[in-house]
């Protein structure tokens, strides 16, 4: 390469990484591997070893790589939240061992800790209590996230006995355990929702949510692991996550202490095959010095310590065949399409099946009957198809197409605009999508029927004993033929009709839930049941009624009005209520206080320390004013707490809107 060239690559390569490090860090979406960026890194970081003159000064290598979202304030740490080194080779902890050696001589120990694949945290007390929260950023600065932080159950608000200093900061790592990413991720898939990658990137997009409200419904855990003061407290790393424990911090019991570099070793193998039985995802082990005293004379480069190191496992990765691309249809009528495999062994499990997620990502493949593939499950539940090997490729292979149809109805299959799947409109005849449908309306959040379950459901429809969610409403009237089922004896039988009967006393949120509306979560079947009182209400409200609801968006609002244009809905509806379930809520009428806010629009934005939004909304309407969700020149009034969106805050002060505190709504009502 010539020096011209030379230089262009690496202007290149800066431009690449910094790229991936706003997608990892800021959008949390990262496109690459960890292994594949660090192999990028160290690329970048030899060619500036040889060639110092053309260094780029935005390069990563030289900062610490992150970003910041303007949705939050912006905190500078008191002490850098540096990166660490890290390598995916043992003798690179040998020479790291050697060099630790030639400083501070052999008379030293290790702490080894399993390194979190989570969204690191910096805690703030103030006199045992929690003051502040703030991510890493570029580890300069990060976003104070405070609000959110404060329901996650494992981060003490205030703390155990006496001992500790008055200020100080604790740094960790906020992460979400693999059963509950499971869940979360299934019910995002049901209302139609773009699915997580990974527990990193659902952790990471949880945590910076505007609504803290929502934060604390969705199970974050955060593990914390060094101590910052102004004042040396302990002599080791190893006695001060000792001491942090009996203060009340969730301090990770698999941390150990190690004599020396072999019993480090010993530690990572350990754990190069136990980590699949973890519930969270580890994608490594952390390296430190115990000593603080031999820390401070190791001291630092200019973005890491060079008294710790990480040593990074390769995502676990296997090739195998692909057999076949099946489609799978959701209840609410997504068509993902699965790769089906030729069993290989892959983390301790065989893996037959792997994720594609729409069809994007078979055409970013270029996927063909019988490809080699390479699969991988790294921060993956599901296992990925992450590559192919087109070098053993059949010259006569034929390209894997998507199908225009549904592969369960037959049905023309819709895709909208903005949105990457592809969907079955015929959610009354498709199969799947009917039993999906009674499945999610018996479940526990739904109508909570008990006597019922999964199995249970597609038995009966198989038997053409229930086409319709109306239709268990009727199955009293067929208990000779559910007496001929297997396994279903006469106290069965008793026990789901009582779970029936029982279910029409369930209140309309519930109901409106059950329907399986695309895009209507439990908390949106709330506010629209709180809001319209009655089914009859919602179903004959206009676009800008619907979207006047607060945190209903016009996704969800098209969605609704779609619904009910269906005459087959319609007709459910009916029956349904026919059958005595209810479509009225039975909420008191708000009693108005005074009219002080009568004919008054507003809108509530941000998190506020002494009231919620649900509070601040409540009192509003009590005193005659109206919530409504869209800023436009008729809004009255902008109620702004902290971390509001940057978007309504711009939109308001361009449209000359008063932007009040929630201690100048109390005047206004005084």
């Amino acid at each position: 390469m010539s020096i011209f060239e030379i230089k262009e690559h690496m202007d290149a390569l800066v431009k690449e990484l910094n790229q991936h490090n706003y997608n990892y860090y800021v959008l949390a979406q990262p496109v690459i591997s960890d292994f594949e960026f660090d192999k990028k890194l160290e690329e970048l970081e030899d060619l500036e070893k040889q060639y110092p003159e053309y260094q780029n000064p935005d390069s990563p290598t030289q900062i610490v790589g992150g970003g910041i979202t303007k949705e939050f304030q912006t905190v500078k740490h008191k002490w850098p939240m540096l990166s660490l080194g890290n390598t995916y080779n043992e003798q690179d902890l040998k020479d790291f061992d050697e060099r630790i050696r030639k400083s501070i001589g052999d008379q030293f120990e290790y702490v080894c800790e399993l390194k979190f694949d989570g969204l690191s945290i910096s805690l703030t007390y103030e006199n045992g209590k929690l003051e502040r929260a703030v991510t890493r950023g570029d580890g300069t600065q990060g976003d104070d996230v405070t609000a959110n932080a404060k329901t996650i159950r494992t981060i003490p608000k205030q703390l155990k006995g006496s001992d500790y200093p008055d200020n100080f900061e604790i740094r960790g790592e906020v992460f979400m355990h693999k059963p509950a990413f499971e869940r979360l991720n299934k019910e995002r898939i049901e209302l139609g929702e773009v699915p997580y990658a990974n527990p990193r990137n659902f952790a990471a997009g949880t945590l910076k949510m505007q609504d803290s409200a929502e934060v604390a419904r969705r199970p974050l855990d955060c593990f914390l692991y060094f101590l910052y003061t102004d004042k040396r407290l302990y002599n080791t790393h190893w006695e001060s996550l000792q001491a942090v424990k009996t203060w009340g911090f969730h301090i990770c019991e698999h941390n150990t202490l190690c004599k020396n570099i072999d019993e480090v070793l010993a530690f990572i193998h350990s754990w190069q095959d136990k980590r699949s039985n973890l519930t969270y995802d580890i994608d490594g082990i952390v390296i430190k010095v115990n000593s603080y005293a031999q820390q401070h004379e190791l001291g630092f480069t200019a973005k890491s310590p060079r008294w710790a190191i990480a040593y990074k496992y390769k995502a676990q990765e296997v090739e195998t065949v692909l057999e076949r691309v099946t489609y799978q249809v959701g209840r609410t009528g997504a068509v993902t399409p699965v790769a089906n495999l030729k069993p290989v062994l892959l983390a301790g499990t065989t893996v037959k099946r792997a994720t594609l997620h729409n069809a994007n990502e078979i055409i970013r493949l270029d996927l063909h009957e019988g490809d080699t593939v390479l699969i991988e499950k790294g921060g993956e539940i599901i296992p990925k198809i992450i590559a192919v090997n087109t070098e053993k490729r059949k010259p006569d292979a034929k390209k894997v197409s998507y199908p225009d149809v549904c592969p369960e109805c037959g049905s023309n299959l819709i895709r909208k605009e903005g949105e990457v799947a592809f969907y079955c409109p015929n959610d009354e005849g498709c199969p799947p999508q009917i039993v999906g449908k009674i499945q999610h309306f018996i479940s526990r959040k739904a109508m909570n029927i008990d006597g019922l379950g999964q199995e249970t459901i597609e038995a009966f429809y198989r038997r053409g004993l229930i086409e319709h969610i109306s239709d268990l409403y009727t199955l009293y009237e067929k208990s000779d033929l559910l007496k001929q089922l297997d396994r279903f004896g006469e106290r069965s039988i008793t026990n789901m009709l009582e779970g029936i009967e029982k279910s029409k006393q369930m209140p309309f949120e519930k109901v409106l839930f059950g329907l399986g509306i695309r895009y209507v979560g439990e908390t949106v079947a709330k506010k629209l049941a709180a809001h319209f009182n009655n089914i009859d209400s919602l179903i004959n409200a206009s676009f800008e009624e619907l979207t006047s609801v607060d945190e209903i968006g016009g996704r969800i609002a098209e969605s609704l009005i779609d619904y009910f244009k269906e005459p087959k809905h319609l007709q459910q509806i009916e029956e349904l209520r026919n059958h005595g379930l209810q479509f009225e809520s039975n909420h008191t009428a708000i009693e108005f206080e005074s009219n002080k806010l009568e004919e008054k629009t507003f809108i509530i934005s941000g998190v506020f320390e002494r009231y919620s939004r649900e509070e601040l909304k409540d009192l509003i309407e009590a005193h005659g004013g109206k919530i409504v969700s869209s800023i436009s020149a008729k809004l009255n009034y902008l109620v702004a707490g902290d971390n509001m969106g940057p978007s309504k805050l711009e939109k308001a002060t361009k449209l000359n809107i008063p932007i009040i505190s929630d201690d100048e709504l109390l005047e206004l009502i005084k």
